[in-house]
């Protein structure tokens, strides 16, 4: 979904108006009929002229979908007409309406249009900031701006500038020299993931049109971490209008298949997954863990298409460990397992979990590309430089580096120490034989000055 076009249209009582709608394809059309949605009455929509039949719905749902196309009520309880993946053959007029109540004639006109790019994917980690951008045509300047958010059975207005209003979390930033608007989600949140449509909002002719970029917001979890032959679990929140829905976890390198769904268990029995609808939790337990579980896994919910919201990396520690003994002043190179598209890990910590956003090399890393590693290498060693590392990317091995004094160093230091233990006992004991030749001497002057006093 690359654009979406927004028109709300004004219907003269007792009279059916053709009104002509404009969409760009490869993007999607939104109508709003202002017309009630009659959740007792039958819907219908059909191509006018060659009488197709899309939509004839018999069931009160309040969304309605069929293939690319879809009517739903939205929360002013109004039909909405929703169009996706447009293309050049979908050009020609419907008729869309309640069994009984009312209908209205829509005239659809398929364009190109250059200004609106292909939809976005955002990933951002829990808690930050979300920022994406969504390109206009030059001709809505002075236009307002607004999202929306694609929900279960509704597409909802999350923030308007339309009424100047202030939305905890929420901003919109209008550029309007390059003819973009920045979207602003701070603090974000795993409810926060999901589909955002931002788009123009324009009145002429008593029309209202939005023309809109599609954004998925995918959110990034807290990494899991799991020993190699041992297990883990991944947590996935969701939104409680998907507890009827099937829940999907995805491996971001096996993206055209589902690694576990609700009835598909693996053939070695290490999956298993628990959907916990009172608390909106589903969770995958991950046992016999090997290197090839590490990866990047996602969190999806079954709609007409697949939603991917929350995203984490499964991080395999290895069993194998690495000593190193080395002296004061040496240097070594260490040769880490490495996923080119992951981030590269070398850090100093009692965890590898404390390496995860912030893991650096202390002096250089030369990335092998060939060879799946990369080099870190440290030079002039110290003492201070022992201890733990981890090093690696979804797969790390633990890096036990000792680094001790030269020997040389150690006898020099031991020498000067014995020396200066010596010297210190040779003036104790100078002063002490000093000491007891002067207290002596004194006693005797002493009693000589007596001796001439009594006489």
């Amino acid at each position: 979904m690359k654009i979406l076009l927004i028109l709300s249209f004004f219907i003269i009582s007792g009279a059916v108006r053709c009104f002509d709608v404009i969409g760009y394809s490869g993007g999607s059309v939104l109508v709003n009929s202002l017309k009630p949605w009659h959740k007792n009455s039958a819907k219908y929509m059909h191509e006018h002229q060659q009488w197709n039949m899309i939509i004839n719905q018999e069931k009160h749902d309040p969304w309605i979908n069929e293939g690319r196309f879809t009517l739903f009520c939205n929360i002013d309880g109004n039909l909405m007409i929703y169009i996706r993946d447009l293309n050049t053959e979908d050009f020609g007029t419907y008729r869309i309406g309640v069994d009984g109540q009312w209908y209205n004639d829509i005239s659809l006109d398929i364009k190109e249009n250059s200004c609106c790019g292909a939809s976005q994917t955002v990933m951002v980690n829990t808690g930050e900031t979300a920022n994406f951008r969504c390109q206009y045509s030059q001709d809505y300047k002075t236009d307002n701006k607004i999202i929306f958010k694609e929900e279960k059975e509704s597409i909802v207005n999350i923030y308007s500038t339309y009424r100047h209003e202030k939305k905890e979390r929420f901003s919109i930033s209008d550029d309007r020299e390059k003819n973009l608007f920045s979207v602003r989600i701070t603090d974000v949140r795993s409810e926060d993931a999901g589909v955002y449509l931002c788009g123009v909002w324009l009145y002429r002719n008593s029309y209202s049109y939005s023309i809109i970029t599609a954004v998925y917001l995918n959110v990034m979890m807290p990494p899991v971490f799991g020993d190699d032959g041992g297990s883990a679990q991944i947590i996935c929140p969701y939104d409680p209008i998907y507890k009827s829905k099937s829940k999907y976890l995805r491996k971001s390198s096996t993206t055209d298949r589902n690694l576990l769904n609700e009835t598909v268990r693996d053939e070695m029995n290490r999956l298993t997954m628990n959907d916990d609808m009172t608390a909106s939790v589903f969770t995958v337990n991950i046992t016999g863990l090997t290197a090839e579980d590490a990866g990047k896994y996602c969190c999806t919910v079954k709609l007409e298409t697949d939603l991917i919201y929350l995203c984490t990396h499964l991080i395999i520690i290895m069993n194998e460990e690495m000593i190193l003994n080395k002296r004061e002043g040496d240097s070594m190179s260490i040769e880490c397992k490495h996923h080119a598209k992951y981030q590269k890990v070398f850090c100093k910590a009692h965890k590898p979990s404390m390496c995860v956003n912030d893991g650096v090399s202390l002096q250089s890393v030369r990335v092998n590309e060939t060879s799946g590693v990369f080099i870190v290498n440290i030079s002039d060693l110290r003492e201070k430089d022992s201890g733990i590392y981890w090093c690696g990317s979804h797969i790390v091995t633990k890096v036990q580096l000792n680094v001790r004094k030269d020997l040389f160093y150690i006898i020099l230091i031991s020498v000067c120490v014995l020396l200066l233990t010596k010297t210190i006992m040779l003036l104790v004991i100078l002063w002490c034989i000093i000491k007891m030749m002067i207290v002596p001497l004194s006693h005797r002057n002493t009693h000589r000055e007596g001796e001439r006093e009594r006489e």
